[in-house]
């Protein structure tokens, strides 16, 4: 693991080779964070991330979000989404359970044209049709927000394995 002191004595090239995958598929949220150090903490750094996504145009933000992949798909996954889904249970759903998360991502992506954004470390299955039930319906604008939202969870806990407090 990294300390803060580490992170803050990296090289721009050197930080976001280990950092620019915290993003999902996205360097540039750590091109971004990495103009804002040194950081004080990792709290701190975690919230130069935060801070990059929210700056950005919203297009840029909707690439973001559409760069992470569909939750219980049989596509290909980054390391990174693969241990975290694995972690969830989402490797060893039933045929029942796999179709209800098919069902729900497509509807989900058809209604709002990226994919169902959740951290699930720490999450179960369950919890996690739960609450892709609750959000497939709803408002555009609230979903958006509530995917950044998420996207920032997940850079959160992909920081947190690597950052000692």
């Amino acid at each position: 693991m990294m300390t803060i002191s580490d992170v803050n004595a990296m090289s721009p090239k050197a930080f976001i080779e280990a950092f620019g995958d915290v993003a999902e598929h996205s360097p540039w949220v750590a091109r971004e964070a990495d103009a804002a150090r040194p950081c004080a903490s990792r709290e701190a750094l975690v919230k130069h991330f935060e801070t990059a996504i929210r700056a950005a145009n919203h297009d840029a933000q909707l690439a973001l979000i559409r760069a992470h992949p569909d939750l219980a798909t049989k596509a290909s996954l980054t390391d990174h989404s693969t241990r975290e889904q694995a972690g969830a249970g989402l490797n060893t759903l039933t045929p029942t359970e796999f179709a209800r998360f098919t069902d729900l991502n497509n509807r989900y992506r058809q209604r709002f044209g990226f994919p169902f954004i959740f951290a699930v470390k720490g999450a179960t299955k369950h919890m996690i049709i739960d609450s892709f039930e609750a959000r497939v319906n709803n408002d555009p604008t609230a979903e958006f927000e509530t995917a950044l939202q998420q996207v920032c969870r997940i850079f959160r806990f992909r920081i947190e394995d690597r950052v000692s407090p």
